[in-house]
């Protein structure tokens, strides 16, 4: 089936989308695009025009799919690389994740975005992780790859400019 050059049927596109949602984990719009460019690659072969819509919901009521539960799992993986909820709202968005289905997936980003600021400090070495204290120009690049990251200022700024060894607080 791969590359076959065949145009598809309705049993040939769902093999495709059964393959694709048991090889990775996936959204509704990730199938959708990935279904709509496969009806461009090969065409359809059928009268009727093919409801990859309709698959896709299928898909989901299946369990198949599972757009809060993918949400849940990108954002645990982000928070422990270290990066904060703006980062995490931004690869959410790019999955195509619908907004009720991102709320668990930011309220996790909110109750870890300690955890996730010092992480991201440990691994980069800034402030209390460093070896030695940052000059002037070091820190504003330093601050400015935090925010990149997706913390918030106040967060970056507390691990920036602390002291080599020095132990940040929690609670802000």
């Amino acid at each position: 089936m791969k590359n076959s050059g065949r145009p598809l049927d309705e049993n040939s596109l769902q093999e495709l989308a059964l393959r694709y949602v048991s090889r990775y984990a996936t959204t509704r719009h990730k199938l959708k695009s990935y279904l709509f460019r496969k009806l461009r690659e090969r065409d359809w072969s059928e009268d009727q025009p093919a409801d990859v819509e309709k698959m896709v919901e299928r898909f989901a009521e299946l369990g198949y799919i599972d757009d809060a539960l993918f949400a849940k799992n990108r954002a645990a993986a982000l928070i422990n690389k270290g990066y904060g909820k703006r980062r995490v709202t931004q690869a959410l968005y790019q999955a195509g994740i619908a907004e009720g289905d991102d709320r668990q997936a930011l309220d996790l980003s909110d109750e870890k975005k300690w955890e996730a600021a010092r992480t991201y400090a440990r691994k980069k070495s800034i402030g209390p992780f460093a070896q030695e204290p940052a000059d002037q120009d070091v820190c504003r690049k330093q601050l400015q790859a935090f925010l990149r990251a997706g913390h918030d200022f106040d967060m970056a700024s507390r691990f920036v400019f602390a002291k080599p060894g020095e132990e940040i607080d929690a609670e802000m």
